[in-house]
């Protein structure tokens, strides 16, 4: 997935999803990865800080992905967009409960 965030006047950790006909041409399939991203960002949102709107971008591999590395990578690339702390990670994965 790709994680895009942008900063300036009326942001407050809004989401846009896109997942387009290069994940699958079956409409159904890229529902269940909107469904994935949508209901990932939901859980790691409490621990995400400052004001950014998000935009996730799906990619193919997340159809065959299990639940647990979705939520990893989505809180990895949140640590990289400077979103979130390194005490955030720890205290999402204890709460999400995520095993490394």
């Amino acid at each position: 997935m790709v994680f895009w965030r942008r900063s300036g006047e009326a942001t407050s950790l809004r989401l846009g999803v896109v997942t387009s006909k290069k994940i699958s041409l079956r409409a159904n399939k890229r529902n269940r990865a909107r469904r994935h991203l949508r209901e990932a960002y939901r859980q790691i949102r409490p621990y995400l800080s400052g004001d950014y709107d998000v935009l996730l971008i799906g990619r193919r591999n997340i159809l065959q992905a299990k639940w647990p590395d979705i939520l990893r990578e989505m809180l990895a690339l949140a640590k990289r967009a400077g979103m979130i702390d390194v005490g955030g990670i720890q205290l999402a994965k204890n709460d999400l409960n995520l095993n490394l």
